[in-house]
């Protein structure tokens, strides 16, 4: 159980967290994930874009779907630690490849095959632990980011605060390019002793982000919500797994708290909508493919 003293330092590094990302408004932001996602607005415009592209995509006889296990993703996987060991943060490659394992099984339905490209490994206590928006963050990830826009820069680390992960969106590759890809706690990967959320789901959560795809709860209970049409709406984030929970009453479908874009545990964890997979592929032809 934790002390007074945890909770309160806990409290305070996920408000500097917040802070520096320059949260959403309609954002809710925790250890599980602190992924930013763009203002309402913004979303807007980029599903405009994203309409555009694919009404372009159908104009010129291209296609706007692709079939299960057609798209090889490389995965380049940095081993940020603070000495040798896995208590200092040194992954083995067993749980590496368990990782790249869980990631293949929890996107079977999707165009994605994520395959290993290379492991490196680095020994430095700051980027250890490095928080989003932070100095290290952004030295680490110029340092040490393979490959292009189709690449995913997968990061293991123990940020503060017991915060489990965070990623970047398609349409933020040509922005800021450098900085582009997934960040996880270290122990998050499949045995990696972070219970509940050591069976590897916050690498597939944030990658659900690195593809395109918001928070279930995203928007609460409006119209829009997360952007796809077949997630039930959902009032707030889900943590544990609360069977039954109807948070939008109004609204058809109880909470989606088995989705792999709620906070709850990994356990809990298990799908993707055919509306969350039709995203993904889309943002990436538009972003992250040739």
């Amino acid at each position: 159980m934790r002390t007074l003293l945890q909770r309160a330092l806990l409290s305070l590094s996920l408000l500097t967290c917040i802070a520096s990302a320059q949260a959403a408004t309609d954002d809710i932001l925790s250890h599980r994930c602190m992924t930013v996602a763009p203002e309402a607005s913004e979303r807007t415009r980029i599903d405009e874009r994203l309409m555009s592209f694919l009404r372009e995509r159908h104009a010129r006889g291209l296609a706007t779907a692709r079939s299960p296990g057609s798209v090889t993703v490389p995965v380049w996987f940095h081993v940020i630690n603070q000495g040798s060991g896995a208590a200092n943060g040194d992954v083995p490659q067993s749980q590496i490849d368990d990782q790249i394992t869980v990631l293949n099984a929890a996107y079977a339905s999707t165009p994605f095959r994520f395959v290993l490209a290379g492991v490196d490994r680095t020994t430095n206590a700051a980027w250890f632990a490095m928080t989003p928006g932070s100095t290290a963050e952004s030295q680490a990830k110029k340092a040490l980011r393979q490959g292009g826009a189709e690449t995913l820069n997968l990061y293991s680390a123990n940020p503060s605060g017991g915060l489990l992960g965070w990623a970047t969106f398609p349409s933020d590759y040509s922005r800021a390019p450098t900085q582009d890809g997934v960040v996880v706690l270290y122990s998050s990967v499949p045995g990696g002793g972070a219970a509940p959320y050591d069976e590897g789901d916050t690498g597939t959560h944030e990658i659900g982000h690195w593809l395109g795809l918001y928070h279930t709860f995203q928007g609460g209970c409006t119209a829009s919500g997360d952007q796809v049409s077949d997630t039930p709406s959902e009032r707030s984030a889900a943590y544990g797994c609360p069977t039954g929970r109807d948070s939008c009453r109004r609204k058809a479908g109880l909470d989606p708290i088995t989705n792999f874009m709620d906070y709850t545990d990994d356990a809990c964890m298990n799908q993707f909508t055919s509306g969350q997979v039709a995203r993904m592929d889309q943002m990436h032809l538009q972003y992250r493919s040739n």
